[in-house]
């Protein structure tokens, strides 16, 4: 699975991808909105596991997006459970889930647009595989990705209580 961008190449993740995404989960500017915490080298190789499991338990999960072969974040869909707004639960039935189109980008490709692009791209995606309802899970304090929302057309709607702090559910 793959799909391409003018400029951005998004794929599905793979083991060999733990060589790169030091840049991403060990940034603590990059994690701060993904739930505040870094991740050790040790743990890469996990968190990889989990975006390949994603995949296999619900057909969608995150891409590893590249510009010229080179990573510069994750683009796809997350699959949440409605009773208890996580993602890293048991899957919950089909009336349960809120599919979330989600970005993270290693901090030297921020500014250029990558978010705005690939997100789109998943969310054309994501509406070919007859997914009803997309959102993006947004902290309050979290401006830049409430501006690709905006550019995406999603607009605010419920606020929600998470265990690490509230989040604004942008419906698209």
């Amino acid at each position: 699975m793959r799909l391409e961008t003018e400029r951005l190449t998004l794929r599905l993740p793979k083991m060999e991808d733990v060589d790169v995404v030091g840049e991403l989960l060990g940034d603590p500017e990059v994690v701060r909105f993904l739930g505040g915490q870094t991740a050790a080298p040790e743990e890469f190789p996990a968190i990889v596991q989990k975006w390949l499991d994603r995949w296999d338990a619900f057909g969608m999960g995150p891409f590893m997006v590249e510009r010229d072969g080179v990573f510069v974040g994750r683009t796809g869909v997350l699959v949440w459970d409605l009773r208890v707004w996580e993602h890293d639960v048991p899957k919950p039935p089909a009336e349960f889930r809120q599919h979330e189109v989600g970005w993270a980008f290693v901090r030297a490709a921020w500014g250029n647009g990558y978010a705005t692009e690939s997100a789109r791209a998943v969310l054309d995606w994501a509406l070919a595989q007859e997914v009803e309802s997309l959102a993006s899970i947004i902290a309050p304090a979290n401006i830049r990705s409430q501006r690709v929302a905006e550019r995406l057309g999603a607009t605010p709607a419920e606020t929600i209580d998470r265990p690490s702090g509230p989040a604004v559910v942008w419906r698209y």
